[in-house]
């Protein structure tokens, strides 16, 4: 049994999916491990982690969207020491949550067809991102 770990880093431009499948598999691949469990944990209390469709922009639009409506931007909420886009990143990262487990078959995360990790930003403006990865497995 081996285990690797490493942190990606993401620079964000605005709300939004921002999809980072191709770095989460290019480090899958290099570590050699061929079976195995990779954890994705996203350190963050306003930005969060889903797999989602990658292959119809639409998806991501209505997510977002969507998202909006469900949290939208206030100055009604108690909390907003950083701005109306504050307290709703907050809820917004609480129902989609931070980690993501993703097996690991034949040395690759062993996503479906149309799915893609994405990093979901919930802050309107730039943010440095960091996810923290672990693998483990043979």
């Amino acid at each position: 049994m081996r285990q690797a770990t490493t942190i990606l880093r993401f620079e964000t431009r605005r709300q939004g999916l921002l999809e980072v499948t191709g770095e989460v598999v290019r480090w899958v691949a290099a570590q050699g491990i061929d079976t195995g469990l990779l954890t994705v944990f996203c350190r963050h209390t306003s930005a969060s982690l889903v797999i989602q469709e990658n292959a119809a922009p639409a998806v991501r639009r209505d997510m977002e969207a969507y998202f909006a409506r469900l949290a939208p931007e206030s100055r009604d909420y108690e909390h907003d020491d950083e701005g109306p886009d504050d307290m709703p990143a907050h809820l917004r990262t609480a129902l989609t949550g931070v980690q993501l487990s993703i097996p690991v078959i034949d040395g690759a995360p062993a996503l479906g067809t149309w799915q893609g990790i994405y990093l979901f930003e919930h802050r309107t403006s730039p943010h440095r991102r960091s996810l923290a990865l672990h693998l483990i497995g043979a």
